[in-house]
């Protein structure tokens, strides 16, 4: 296995002058400036006293600064500790302390609503807005900052070029980066992530999602998870792609023209944006009683699939080769259409802990239901009697897995088997051809008053399909099963439909299909949209 940052600096010394990152309608940077960057950050943190293993946080919004500040603390071995930029403040404040960082790189937004007293290790503090020096309690930190052209022009006075770039390779034990989860079932945790983990990814990534020079990707997801991060950024940039920041939330008209205009190899998402587009553009049109009517007709249901696979394709800017999904699972019913509309899509399947990936499949074998088959580097296990046919809790052991969490053995104990096997916290099977079937999260398991396993997510999956659910939680409350669901009212304003009519409705629906223990007791409306994880999942504990 080669080490990600050999790979990364293959790519510097042979594209200097292409493009390597990019914000979209904004600033971008070539393979050598980007390089540049990097070097001065060395030599500043060197004459600031920053040693190997010092950790150095990261919280701003996804930008090509962003990119540039986490590749010069990770070249350098420091430890980088990105954080969610949409996190609370208070909680940016407590995980820049938690984590012990001495210098926090953020932006202009996010650190007028910080307390610097709350974060008393931190001595000094960078803006991705231009890299200036924002606030600094030691004067060894300013005066580095203040010799920095001089220290560089003493070090290249023929000027930096690609013979200079040189980056460590020999450390695949060391702690590289601490991720701090965002939780859909508990607070934050500090997942300690090693150089080979990374390594690990951006390999499977290359090997089996081949890109080049030439190739590029709209990064969307956030940089700071690990799913964004290592997919969207580590894997395509040490291939030489150019990464393209939209640097803000993707509304439909900023993601399409953005697309159009960059026409992307591959698109990263989550099941939640896919489902929307689905609902919002297609199934208007196969809900058209002529449109009902022709998809019947072999043949004919053909050519109307090619026409909405052709239309869906341009969309995504007409050079996608895959679309990959992962975060939580797609809907049975939206999986079913994109299968029939041949789009090349996968679901994978990963967490933090994972750095992040446990499972994918080429869309050519994808398995509907499934999330793929074990990467390479990792074994997989289901800790049951009959993997096969009976659900049990998804083990991994392998290089992909985390080291433990930062500052937290009693969480990293409890994370790993005693035979040293990381606890998932999913449940699922797997079958005679190694395809991973999750059937849904062990906290979130329901156990009946009759001895059955229900899984929410079965549930909420047919629930969601109801015409004016937007999206759904089953829970369990004093043994009833309850669904609360958030309602599309824009929809049921235009069709004249009232509340009590759609949830009735959906109710019914629901209980129709499901078996008798699995049955809904009542649904209970919300009335505002379910918090989110920044990989879109709903944060359930919110919501027993």
């Amino acid at each position: 296995m080669k080490h990600y940052l050999s790979r990364f600096e293959e790519m510097v010394k042979a594209h200097w002058n292409d493009k390597a990152l990019s914000n979209y309608q904004g600033e971008s940077f070539t393979f050598g400036e980007l390089a540049t960057y990097i070097e001065k950050f060395h030599i500043y943190f060197e004459a600031a006293g920053i040693k190997k293993g010092d950790k150095i946080a990261l919280c701003a919004k996804n930008s090509a600064r962003w990119a540039i500040s986490f590749l010069a603390v990770n070249t350098y071995e420091a430890i980088v500790v990105p954080i969610l930029a949409d996190f609370h403040p208070e909680s940016i404040n407590s995980l820049v302390d938690h984590s012990e960082s001495r210098l926090l790189i953020t932006d202009d937004d996010i650190w007028k609503k910080l307390d610097i007293t709350k974060m008393p290790l931190v001595t000094g503090v960078f803006s991705t807005d231009g890299f200036a020096l924002v606030y600094c309690s030691d004067e060894k930190l300013q005066k580095a900052k203040d010799s920095l052209p001089e220290l560089f022009r003493s070090k290249y006075p023929d000027g930096f070029t690609r013979e200079h770039v040189s980056y460590p390779i020999d450390n695949d034990k060391d702690i590289a980066i601490i991720n701090y989860t965002s939780g859909t079932t508990s607070a934050p945790k500090g997942v300690m992530i090693r150089f080979d983990s990374l390594s690990s990814n951006v390999e499977f990534g290359i090997d089996f999602m081949p890109c080049g020079p030439g190739d590029n990707i709209v990064s969307m997801l956030p940089m700071a998870h690990m799913y964004g991060m290592v997919f969207e950024f580590l894997y395509p940039i040490c291939g030489g792609v150019t990464i393209n920041y939209l640097g803000k939330a993707p509304t439909p008209s900023l993601l399409l023209g953005a697309m159009a205009a960059i026409k992307p190899y591959l698109v990263i998402t989550v099941p939640l944006v896919m489902e929307k587009i689905f609902k919002s553009a297609v199934l208007p049109v196969l809900k058209k009683p002529t449109i009902k009517a022709l998809v019947r007709i072999p043949g004919i249901n053909r050519i109307i699939f090619n026409k909405i696979h052709d239309k869906l394709m341009n969309a995504f800017g007409g050079k996608v080769r895959c679309i990959i999904m992962g975060g939580a699972a797609l809907n049975p019913e939206v999986e079913a259409w994109f299968k029939k509309f041949r789009l090349p899509f996968t679901v994978g399947y990963g967490m933090t802990e994972g750095a992040p990936l446990f499972g994918y499949e080429d869309w050519r074998h994808f398995v509907p239901h499934s999330c793929g088959k074990k990467v390479d580097r990792i074994d997989i296990r289901i800790d049951s009697e009959d993997p096969q046919h009976v659900v049990g809790e998804i083990q991994i052991k392998g290089t992909n897995v985390m080291e433990g969490y930062y500052k937290n053995p009693e969480a990293s104990a409890a994370a790993f088997t005693e035979d040293g096997w990381l606890r998932t916290g999913d449940l699922g099977v797997i079958d005679a051809e190694g395809n991973i079937f999750i059937r849904g999260r062990s906290k979130n398991m329901i156990l009946s008053s009759n001895g059955q396993n229900i899984y929410p997510e079965e549930i909420e999956a047919v629930l969601n399909n109801q015409p004016y659910v937007l999206e759904s939680v089953v829970v369990d409350r004093s043994s009833k099963l309850v669904g609360l669901v958030y309602m599309d009212k824009e929809k049921m304003e235009k069709d004249g439909v009232d509340s009590a009519a759609a949830i009735s409705g959906a109710l019914a629906a629901v209980n129709n299909e499901m078996p008798a223990y699995s049955r809904l007791s009542y649904l209970e409306e919300q009335k505002e949209p379910f918090e989110k994880t920044p990989k879109m999942s709903i944060r359930r504990f919110l919501y027993k």
